[in-house]
């Protein structure tokens, strides 16, 4: 018994990096592309848990964290699966926080990720493919899949008193797989979806797609898609047509630019996007004003993604993925002392002395199933021109 507690004690100091070594850690995002506005407020909560770690002198030892940064994006799968390739082969990280989108994030973790043996947390990739996906352990995220999106949208519509609808999604995993979400359960609560329709991001006319819809009808035209190219291209065809004047918009078109951009016609749109509440939400909003960013969508998440890497890291006395994947999930839930944001030097110090820690983070995390957020929605308006809350879910 004392020769297999020594003999496990010596591998997990090999398998630990020396005294102040670097240890780097990927931040792939869509850095360009449909969901851009977005990405540089998500890499920032990522880099802050990381150098709060490394401040803290408390990780493995006194080792520093570096992000590595890789622009995946959001809709290339080719370009995606190079940048992580590059990550893993050439920059070294020892885990990738993200990928961002659904198609590019499925692509990486199946082409490169599996292969190599390399943890990926996302923070937003929501398709409910990724439940189920093959991942060797590997594969985590701090958001909820889009089967619980399509059921919280669906009640929504149902309290709004909407009848029919037209949905337009963008022609990737994340589009089709929320779209299919969203209409079984409106059509489970009484509601009737007039018509389902792809549409493609980077085109400069949707005139042929919004023409379609428009003959199909409906209350309300559900856009589920991405704010910076195609989703924001359908809605403003569609106010130039005068095909539809209110818009549902799922978390991928949630953030400030689709407003900015669209102006006053799209007041009175409405929406979800996977949020929390509590003392861990109000910590980081105040954390990522000091550090001079927005709390904007999927930052709260991207920070917690890169805090269960390095707690897992810690847990395990390892920076390879095939160690500390094991203890992402005992990092993330109970049992253990709580952990909110700028807390991380106190949980790895816990974790260091054979402590437990339960890490609520800055989107109250708590992982279920394969690795996956439980979960809960905030539902939003446009009103005056910004993204107002209005409830959770």
């Amino acid at each position: 018994m004392k020769k297999s507690i020594a003999l496990a004690t010596a591998a997990a100091l090999l398998a630990a990096p020396a005294m102040a070594e670097t240890v780097k850690i990927g931040v792939l995002l869509g850095f360009t592309g449909p969901i851009e506005s977005l990405t540089p407020d998500m890499a920032a909560g990522a880099e802050l848990a990381m150098a709060e770690a490394s401040k803290s002198g408390k990780f493995m030892g006194g080792s520093m964290i570096e992000p590595v940064r890789g622009d995946s994006t959001c809709v290339d799968a080719a370009a995606a699966t190079a940048t992580a390739e590059r990550l893993i082969t050439s920059d070294k990280v020892v885990g990738i926080m993200g990928a961002d989108c659904s198609g590019v994030t499925t692509a990486i973790l199946q082409n490169v990720a599996t292969a190599k043996g390399v943890v990926m947390i996302s923070p937003s990739a929501t398709s409910p493919a990724l439940s189920t996906i093959e991942d060797n352990g590997l594969f985590f995220r701090t958001s909820p899949s889009d089967a619980r999106q399509g059921q919280v949208l669906a009640q929504i519509l149902k309290e709004k008193g909407v009848t029919s609808a037209a949905i337009s999604y963008t022609n990737n995993d994340y589009g089709k797989g929320l779209a299919d979400s969203i209409q079984s359960n409106f059509e489970a609560v009484g509601g009737k979806v007039t018509i389902t329709a792809s549409h493609e991001d980077g085109k400069g006319d949707y005139g042929a797609e919004v023409g379609a819809l428009a003959q199909a009808g409906g209350d309300v035209l559900i856009v589920a898609g991405y704010l910076d190219q195609g989703g924001k291209g359908i809605i403003q065809a569609s106010l130039d047509a005068g095909a539809f004047d209110t818009f549902v918009l799922p978390d991928g078109m949630i953030g400030d630019s689709l407003p900015e951009s669209i102006g006053a016609d799209l007041n009175g749109s409405y929406g979800t996007l996977p949020a929390a509440q509590g003392n861990g939400v109000a910590t980081f909003e105040k954390l990522a004003g000091e550090a001079g960013f927005k709390a904007g969508p999927y930052a709260p998440q991207s920070y917690d993604a890169a805090a269960l890497m390095i707690l897992a890291m810690q847990a395990s006395g390892s920076t390879d993925s095939n160690t500390f994947k094991t203890k992402i999930m005992d990092v993330a839930n109970a049992p253990g002392e709580k952990i909110n944001p700028g807390e991380l030097g106190k949980a790895l110090e816990i974790i260091a002395a054979g402590g437990d820690v339960d890490y609520v983070g800055a989107s109250d995390v708590e992982l279920i199933g394969p690795g996956e957020s439980a979960g809960s929605f905030q539902e939003v308006v446009v009103k005056n021109q910004k993204i107002t809350p209005v409830r959770f879910w």
